[in-house]
């Protein structure tokens, strides 16, 4: 018997196109565990393995009974990404009428907080290197651009969806990647690739300074750590750095200097703060210990139970 399966795990998403030819040359065509319109129910597994084909059955996942009957059976599946239409799907009922009611008051102003909590809860899923917050966290920051995107497409000014989204960045990729998808020279080096990048940025943005583009909103390190690179890219030496020596203008210098080198200045002063407080933690974990309150810990306390491997510098 000639049989294909195709897996559908994600309906709303279509059937893929490569099982078009079989489902027209099919038989008979069943749906098992869906209701898909055209398809008829499939029989019990032990008569569907008797059937002769050609036969095509659709099935949520493998571990289907009909799946299962059928050991031999080719296996289409869906594209990569076809999740991301049922996601697509369920946001837009959620604001839709008779949705969610928190839902449906928010705005891109309201829900700036929480971009930024979930880009940080991901930050410390790829810190902790926690595969499954990472996987949970990612789903958090899709769910900030699903949601953007939905509040987008009802403005009534400039209305634009999640597709429009999704096209502007596959032209963006495509026409940063020029090596890749086109003829052009190629690349062979991370750095030689940044220095591309910023060519075909200045080019398409048509930007008039080096630091257009960059987000005055970032976190102060990261902000100095860019500007370091930005200028340094261009040639701008590091005695024009902020003079001074006050703290903020030393930091800025730190943080440019770092950032020029290779070293990410937001991502390891976060490392150092990180340690640090677990080295609080473990202190006051020693005082209690010694059946020590560490809210009354004075300065002689603190050095007495700090961690002794990780004594401050």
């Amino acid at each position: 018997m000639t049989a294909t399966v195709v897996l559908l795990p994600y309906p709303d998403a279509g059937v893929p196109l490569a099982a078009i030819p079989y489902v027209r040359d099919a038989r008979a065509v069943y749906a098992s565990g869906l209701d898909l319109p055209g398809a008829k129910p499939a029989p019990e597994p032990s008569a569907l393995a008797r059937e002769e084909g050609p036969l095509v059955v659709f099935a949520p996942s493998m571990d289907d009974p009909a799946v299962q009957a059928l050991p031999g059976a080719q296996v289409i599946t869906q594209p990569q990404g076809a999740g991301l239409v049922e996601a697509a799907q369920v946001m837009d009922v959620l604001r839709s009428p008779g949705g969610c009611p928190w839902d449906a008051k928010q705005t891109h102003e309201s829900l700036r907080q929480y971009l930024v909590e979930e880009t940080y809860e991901l930050l410390d899923a790829i810190e902790e290197n926690d595969r499954v917050a990472l996987r949970e966290e990612l789903g958090d920051v899709l769910l900030q651009v699903l949601f953007h995107a939905r509040l987008a497409a009802e403005d009534a000014g400039e209305p634009f969806d999640i597709d429009a989204v999704a096209g502007a960045l596959v032209a963006k990729l495509v026409g940063r990647h020029p090596h890749v998808f086109a003829d052009a020279e190629k690349i062979h080096t991370p750095e030689h690739q940044e220095v591309k990048w910023e060519e075909l940025k200045q080019a398409e943005k048509q930007r008039q300074s080096i630091v257009d583009g960059v987000a005055l909103g970032q976190p102060a390190a990261a902000l100095a750590g860019k500007l370091g690179q930005r200028s340094g890219r261009a040639g701008i030496p590091l005695d024009l750095f902020p003079s001074g020596l006050d703290a903020p203008g030393r930091m800025f210098t730190l943080a440019a200097t770092a950032r020029r080198a290779g070293v990410d200045p937001e991502g390891e002063l976060r490392a150092v703060a990180k340690r640090f407080a677990a080295q609080v933690r473990a202190a006051e974990a020693n005082a209690r210990a010694a059946g020590v309150d560490p809210s009354t810990l004075e300065a002689e306390g603190w050095r007495a139970y700090w961690p002794k491997s990780e004594s401050p510098q």
